[in-house]
């Protein structure tokens, strides 16, 4: 958007249908990040992400203008796709011998990242990173996934979950240390240091796993908007 376009949510209560060209141009990465870490199948992320953005039209439609110029565009989004995983997971339920279909080789390492064995390590511990959060249980994984993946606060996440914000701090935490505790996901020690070790030399475990779920989530929001 230049600088004389209206701020997306004026846009949505200005003029429904280009207000929502726009929030899919801009959210859609972040949904099919998303969905794909909660599903672990891009099959499933691209269907789940249509249904996403078409009950989101549908809603937006009901919602008088004032309503969609107060909007929190992303919180709002990552809501409905949490409900529409959680629908899909209820299907799947109902349905045994259904495979998880996990893909791990959908991240893509981006430009510019430093040399052949570097490149292969940190390819090789995303790849982990998908199949572990994909094993996490649906009450880890979904908090972990809204806030790291999504890159929402706590206060939206605990909104989405309906919950203390103190719970949604417990849950991510424990989601965070069982992803620790992974093979091939714990820091290296010359890295991180040794354990218990309180000095300085880099960024604690659980930053580190996470920032690895930021980096895997960027990546996948260029590729998705192009």
């Amino acid at each position: 958007m230049d600088e004389t376009t209206l701020p997306l949510t004026e846009l949505l209560a200005t003029d429904l249908d280009d207000g929502f060209t726009e929030l899919v141009r801009t959210q859609a990465g972040t949904v099919r990040a998303v969905l794909l870490r909660l599903s672990g199948s891009a099959r499933d992320a691209d269907d789940l992400g249509q249904e996403t953005f078409l009950r989101a039209y549908s809603a937006l439609r009901g919602y008088p203008p004032e309503r969609r110029g107060q909007l929190q565009p992303r919180a709002w989004l990552l809501t409905i796709a949490a409900n529409v995983w959680r629908n899909h997971v209820r299907t799947l339920s109902r349905r045994p011998g259904v495979a998880d279909g996990i893909e791990v080789t959908t991240i893509e390492i981006p430009d510019g990242s430093p040399g052949p064995e570097q490149l292969a390590l940190d390819g090789a511990r995303r790849a982990r990173l998908v199949a572990a959060l994909s094993s996490l249980p649906d009450h880890h994984r979904l908090p972990v996934v809204l806030r790291h993946i999504g890159e929402l606060s706590y206060q939206e996440v605990a909104g989405i979950l309906d919950c203390p914000v103190g719970t949604v701090k417990a849950q991510v935490s424990r989601g965070l240390a069982a992803l620790r505790a992974e093979p091939g996901l714990a820091p290296d020690r010359k890295t991180y240091g040794a354990a218990g070790d309180t000095g300085t030399a880099g960024p604690a475990p659980g930053r580190a796993t996470a920032r690895t779920a930021h980096e895997a989530a960027r990546t996948e929001r260029k590729e998705a908007t192009g």
